[in-house]
Formats: structure tokens, sequence, C-alpha cells
């Protein structure tokens, strides 16, 4: 058969139509050119890794082969397990190990949860703006994806409330601490609200929090899943990601019975059960070396380059701009002065080997182009500066 005459195959999915992530991946291609100084992901100080005791630990984890290298439960490492729900404890959340499921990275716990909760055309209801893989996720799974209004410490209790009376959603999906994109974090009282809705009008709550940890100023709030009105309704994700080692590919989530059953039963078609010696080296980790300490040093180090860039932005950035100060995570928000537009300035700054996300790809509704994002842990404080000095030439341009 000549191969001019054959059939093309059948298309793809229908639901990748739905997807468009081209914007960012294009941006961030840009920002991968050798020399630039990148403060676009949102990426931790690989310096940072403790990795001679990683290293030991993979070490202790492989002595016990015929565990560490076998097929396991799905569920996850018990011994990890125990000791996630122990770190919990530790922050005042009691929660029982049998209530977690290790997953590949909080990604395929969110992933996980949008299987498990969302049939074709449900509502999920985000943070506007919010975090862009929670965007794709939801609208891959079917779902019409709807953008609830925010102010500078976060969702509006009341906005939501409107949104749920007009939309009826099925879930409402919150990055309290440290959000990204902006690094605001939800006031307590906002999270009492937040939960008293989703008792009131019956949708799920989807909390993700990979940044809670790095805090670097007040006092820690416990999570919504800790609201007595919110327990039996939230799905909580965690990770080790951003406090150990994103390649390490491991998160969880804590949720009530069926649903947590639901997920399990979705990962195990998706892929079975995460890494076995991963889950074992993290267990040992926990079990031999003090994360806590490990954290503290990281704290400190991000609290510093945190200060280098709000320092800087006042001479980095147009006369008229703004931007918060986090009291922890990865990220400031910034904001142009209403003429500008981040993604013109984003190609000026990297023909000055600097580099941002605009803020416009984060929005479910209509986009802030003014917007854009700044992640500080990657680079110490000389190169933050170097950095802002590179930004302020184009700026200027």
């Amino acid at each position: 058969m000549n191969v001019s005459d054959s059939t093309p195959p059948a298309p793809l999915a229908e639901r990748f139509s739905r997807i468009d992530g081209s914007a960012l991946r294009e941006i961030l291609a840009l920002t991968a050119r050798p020399g630039v100084i990148s403060f676009a992901g949102g990426l931790p100080a690989p310096e940072l890794f403790d990795a001679g005791a990683l290293q030991e630990s993979f070490a202790a984890a492989l002595g016990r082969p015929h565990q560490s290298l076998q097929y396991s439960t799905t569920d996850g490492d018990p011994d990890l397990r125990e000791a996630i729900a122990a770190r919990y404890a530790a922050r005042g959340f009691r929660v029982d190990a049998g209530e977690l499921l290790v997953t590949s990275g909080s990604q395929q716990a969110l992933s996980l949860a949008a299987t498990a909760l969302l049939d074709e055309g449900d509502v999920a209801l985000v943070e506007d703006p919010g975090y862009l893989a929670a965007l794709q996720c939801f609208t891959f799974a079917g779902a019409r994806t709807v953008p609830v209004a925010t102010d500078d410490d976060g969702i509006l209790p009341d906005a939501l409330e409107e949104t749920v009376r007009r939309e009826r959603p099925k879930l409402l999906y919150l990055v309290p601490n440290f959000q990204n994109p902006t690094g605001r974090t939800l006031p307590a009282d906002r999270r009492r609200a937040i939960a008293a809705l989703a008792a009131r009008y019956g949708f799920w709550i989807v909390e993700d929090d990979p940044y809670g940890e790095l805090r670097y100023d007040g006092t820690p709030l416990p999570p919504v899943a800790a609201e007595p009105a919110a327990a039996d309704r939230t799905i909580l994700l965690g990770s080790l990601s951003k406090i150990m080692a994103p390649g390490l590919r491991l998160g969880w989530l804590h949720a009530p019975e069926a649903a947590l059953s639901a997920c399990a039963t979705a990962k195990q078609s998706a892929d079975l059960h995460t890494s076995t010696v991963a889950q074992a080296a993290a267990a040992a980790y926990l079990t031999r070396y003090d994360l806590d300490a490990h954290v503290a040093k990281m704290r400190g180090v991000y609290a510093e380059r945190r200060d280098a860039m709000l320092a800087g932005l006042p001479a980095a950035l147009p006369v008229g701009s703004t931007w918060n100060r986090p009291d922890g995570g990865m990220f400031i928000w910034a904001r142009l002065p209403e003429d500008r537009d981040a993604t013109t300035l984003l190609r000026r700054a990297v023909d000055q080997d600097v580099a941002f996300v605009p803020g416009a790809p984060f929005y479910a509704g209509e986009p802030d182009r003014a917007t854009l994002r700044l992640s500080f842990t990657s680079y110490p404080p000389a190169e933050i500066d170097e950095g802002l000095a590179r930004l302020a030439k184009a700026a200027s341009a």
C-alpha cells in the first residue's frame, strides 16, 4: 500500500482542544536560555537540597530491596503515612495515617481529586487569579471553571456565596497559604466563612497546601480542613517537593472515607502506586533526620531572598507599579501602571537576560494584563540584585 494513499489516524481526544498551555510553555522556553536570570519558575533552591542525607536515606531504603524495589499497595508506604500524620499533628491538625493517600506529587493528588469529584459539565470554582495547572486540570476533566473574585487577602466570602448561588458548583479549589501566583494568605475568618458556605451549600473544597511550611513572618493558620464545618467535605493536598526535593515526586491527599476510596481507585488505574523506593527513602529520612531543622534553614535563606527582591523592586519596575509583601512561600505579585502590558515587558526583559511570568495566564476570568509573578527563591541576593538591574533596563526601554 502506498503511504500517500493511507487514511490519516483518528483525531486526538476532544478534551485536548479545551486545553491551551502553549502561551506559558512559550514563555518558559524563552526563560530557559543560558545566562538568563529567571524569576519565572517556582523552583526550590537546589543548593539547599539535603542531598547527603537523602543519599543515605536511599541507601537505607535499598538495604531492604525485597520491600523497596517491589510492587506496593496503592495507599502508600505505611511508615511514610505515619510520618506525614505526625507532622500534621505537630502543627495542631490530627489526622489518621489511614486517611492519607500517597501520590506522585501533589499535582497527581489534584488530578485524582478532579477525577473523583467532577463529571462532564460540573462547575469548579477557582480563585482569580489562581494556580494555572488547576485551571488546566479541571478543564481537562470536562468541568466548567468559574472564577471567584479576590482581594489582597484572597477569596472574598461574599463574592463566593454569590457565585455559589448562581453556579451551583461541585467544588472550590483553594491555595490558602502563600498562594500561587499571588503569594497571598487567606485569613482565619475567611477560612471559617468558606467552610460554613461549603456546609450550607454542599460543595467540596480542594485545599492545596504545598507552601504552608515556608512561612517567614506571622503565625501559622490551621487548614480549612481543620474547620468542623468542612471536615467531611475537604480534600487536603500536601507535598514534599518544596521542603525536601521536587525530584522525589512525593505528595499526598487527606480526604473523607468515600472521597479517599474514589481517589485510590483512580490512582490504581493510573499508576498502581507511587515509587516504592522513593517512599521508603522519604520515610527513612523522616525517621533519621530533622526535617524541621532543614526547613528552618530554608526559611531563613528564602526570607533573605524575599527581602532582597522587595528592596530592589522600586528601582526595577516603572513608577506607579505596586506589589505585595508575602509572609511566606515563593512568589511576589506585582502590577504595572494601567498603560503597561506585562507580556510586552517580558519580551524586553528577555533581551536583557532576565525573566518573569506575566499574570494573564493565571486568570480564569478576564485577565489583568498589567500583572506579573516574580519568584525569589532560586537566586542569592547578589544575583537577585543583578536580575532586577536588568529588569530596570527593560522597563525603561
